[in-house]
């Protein structure tokens, strides 16, 4: 009887870890159109910088696509130095570090342009005094990011990762990037320890594959394989897999 318990238990915990992704799946069934004929309009979230010559960062994400997007984002930094003409981006594409290239695609123009049919989501934003210095510091980061010629799709380093690493540089903007950012808990290396992503707390992580977050901003989270359950006690939010964040919306503004 004893085996028989262990292959239930093995198969009532993969249920509860595939349900929220098993959802979103179905929910995005008609997702199928030819990625080469989707979307990359802007949105219209973001500030023209002919009109907002503050200094400004903002980080976005967007599902991806395909049976990927069923489980996770693809999330980028954008920043606009005070009195500059255009926002330049700043993201990992995966295509080109898989064979060894350099991931890190810096681009100017609209931050907040769909990601090939799906639209972004905005997770922080940081603007007002000394964020002209934050953005040095965040564009240092970008510039820095040890995993450029590296990617994998999970538990990391991916885009997410690259994000996650780039926020810790720049703690002002108290980003909690949502669960459905898979590889933004993979540390790299043999850091098992490091301040959580939004800078209001800790985090613990083996290889991004079983962790736990505790912050003020996040919450409590728990990286299981990759994939992320967690309580936002503060913003009375429920974090689940594939589904990502339940509760009320929040402000991502961060002025300071």
């Amino acid at each position: 009887m004893r085996p028989l318990r262990i292959l239930r238990t093995i198969l009532l915990v993969l249920a509860v870890l595939l349900a929220g992704p098993g959802i979103t799946a179905l929910s995005r069934a008609s997702d199928n159109n030819d990625w080469r004929r989707a979307s990359r309009e802007a949105m219209g979230l973001a500030p023209d910088p002919a009109v907002a010559r503050q200094a400004m960062i903002r980080v976005y994400g967007a599902r991806t696509r395909g049976w990927r997007g069923a489980f996770g984002v693809h999330t980028w930094v954008s920043v606009k130095p005070e009195n500059a003409a255009t926002w330049t981006t700043y993201e990992i594409v995966g295509w080109r570090s898989r064979w060894g290239g350099d991931g890190l695609a810096v681009s100017q123009g609209a931050p907040d342009r769909r990601w090939f049919g799906a639209e972004p989501e905005l997770y922080a934003h940081l603007e007002g005094p000394g964020t002209q210095e934050a953005i040095a510091r965040a564009v240092a980061a970008a510039q820095a990011y040890p995993y450029r010629n590296e990617y994998g799709l999970w538990p990391g380093p991916n885009s997410n990762t690259f994000t996650a690493m780039v926020a810790r540089a720049v703690p002002e903007l108290r980003l909690d990037l949502p669960p459905t950012a898979i590889g933004k808990d993979y540390l790299g290396g043999m850091t098992l320890a490091a301040p959580a992503l939004s800078g209001t707390g800790v985090q613990f992580s083996l290889f991004g594959l079983l962790g736990l977050v505790v912050a003020a901003e996040e919450g409590v989270e728990l990286n299981v394989a990759g994939l992320t359950f967690g309580i936002d006690p503060l913003g009375m939010g429920v974090k689940l897999p594939g589904i990502g964040r339940i509760g009320p919306t929040q402000d991502p503004a961060r002025n300071f």
